[in-house]
């Protein structure tokens, strides 16, 4: 009996341990499946190791905080977009917010860079000597049916790459972001939506000779870019989708600078004039003097007009311009407006409603309606300046987002917000170091 007695209990010990087991295997399992569930509906705010944990994400690579390069930094919902603005200095890339006119982050970099949106809403891209780096701003919207989620994160630059050696011009039009660089002739085409995906994919061409150039991708498939070679330029040619010439215009010495206005059609400046290009038919302007040269032109997508410099002085090792230009691709008139400041290649931009805005060296934001070629206001903002003699160095330069400019100051190292509308001044801070480029991204 006794005996017996101890192997009922035992068995019943075994029964109680083995039950205990299957208990804490269950819980473990409902555990792992709560984890993970939590996981899966975690969307933004997530630390990139929490993520790892789980065993993937939610599938959408922009709810983490860094979409380009997974970096292990939080990213957290905002009310609204963020708009945020990047100055380049001397040593590296200051990143503002533009409604509160507050330092976000100063980022090192080496040598001269230059400074181009990515228009994704959330990338500008880094020219730097051995091609263009993507910065990530930090800050995005997520569409969510027919609405949005608004995130912000740190600013970084990621390590995504495109072109080679002497970046030059960087273009967005028709959903594609075209890339030149100058010292081996390649042609980059960038999808912006791959760049908040993360993916640094490119379709890319080389055009036969480098040389000093602009490539525009459109939304055919064809591609417009200029002919030269390092000694000089002479125009454009027009490629199909299979990269074969379907036109060409030779008629263009000294190419540089293009444009984009309404119903697509594009603009090219001349030291003559300008070509405009209408789908595969190219046009030439001519310019009312022998030496008339366009070269920085602003557009509006919604605008027939273009607005564009214009300097007369063949032989000027620095021209400082005051004239400008103004072309109607409808009518193929240009329009040559005296100007009663000077100004530099970074003070040309384009405000609300297609109005010209040009940034004066008399230190005044100039609002100009390009139908009437009249100054429709003055807004007094810094001190009167001149252009350097170097291109490269530092100066007044001006970015217009919304009804907002904002122009950046190295003088007194400020940047100032002024609301085109109204003229009024809404906001300024004081900046670290003497800015050079200024540009910005809408969150």
């Amino acid at each position: 009996m006794e005996a017996r007695g101890r192997t009922h209990q035992l068995l019943t010990i075994i029964f109680i341990n083995l039950l205990t087991v299957a208990v804490q295997i269950q819980q473990t399992k409902r555990t792992r499946r709560t984890f993970r569930a939590a996981c899966l509906l975690t969307g933004v705010g997530v630390l990139a190791a929490t993520l790892a944990a789980c065993g993937g994400d939610d599938g959408d690579s922009t709810a983490s905080g860094d979409a380009s390069a997974g970096a292990a930094t939080s990213a957290a919902e905002q009310q609204g977009p963020t708009p945020r603005l990047a100055l380049s200095y001397d040593g590296g890339i200051i990143v503002v917010d533009a409604a509160s006119m507050r330092q976000v982050a100063d980022l090192p970099v080496e040598g001269f860079i230059r400074l181009n949106t990515a228009a994704n809403g959330r990338h500008v891209f880094v020219s730097e000597s051995d091609g263009f780096r993507v910065l990530d701003m930090g800050t995005w919207t997520r569409k969510h049916g027919d609405h949005g989620h608004h995130y912000v994160t740190t600013p970084r630059l990621t390590e995504m790459r495109f072109g080679g050696a002497e970046p030059g011009h960087v273009v967005p039009h028709d959903s594609r972001i075209t890339l030149f660089s100058d010292g081996t002739g390649q042609v980059d085409i960038v999808e912006p939506a791959e760049l908040l995906r993360g993916n640094a994919k490119a379709t890319s061409f080389t055009v036969p000779t480098p040389h000093h150039g602009v490539a525009v991708a459109r939304g055919d498939g064809s591609l417009v870019v200029t002919v030269g070679n390092e000694d000089s330029r002479s125009g454009i040619a027009i490629l199909d989708r299979n990269r074969a010439e379907v036109a060409r215009n030779d008629q263009c010495p000294g190419v540089h600078g293009e444009a984009a206005a309404s119903d697509g059609v594009l603009t090219f400046g001349c030291q003559d004039g300008i070509l405009v290009v209408r789908g595969n038919e190219i046009r030439k302007i001519a310019s009312p003097d022998a030496y008339g040269r366009i070269g920085n032109q602003a557009g509006a997508e919604d605008s027939p007009i273009v607005f564009g410099d214009y300097k007369t002085d063949a032989d000027a090792e620095i021209e400082r311009p005051n004239r400008f230009s103004l072309t109607d691709t409808r009518t193929g008139t240009l329009r040559i407006v005296p100007f009663a400041s000077s100004y530099s290649f970074r003070s040309i931009e384009r405000g609300p409603g297609g109005d010209a805005v040009l940034l004066g060296t008399d230190g005044a934001v100039h609002v100009i309606d390009t139908v009437t070629a009249t100054t429709t206001r003055r807004i007094p903002v810094i001190g009167a300046w001149a252009e350097p003699e170097r291109w490269q160095s530092a100066m007044p330069n001006i970015f217009v987002q919304g009804p907002i400019a904002y122009v950046s100051d190295p003088a007194t190292k400020t940047l100032t917000a002024v609301n085109l509308t109204t003229g009024e001044k809404v906001g300024q801070m004081s900046l670290p170091h003497p800015t050079i480029e200024l540009t910005g991204v809408t969150g």
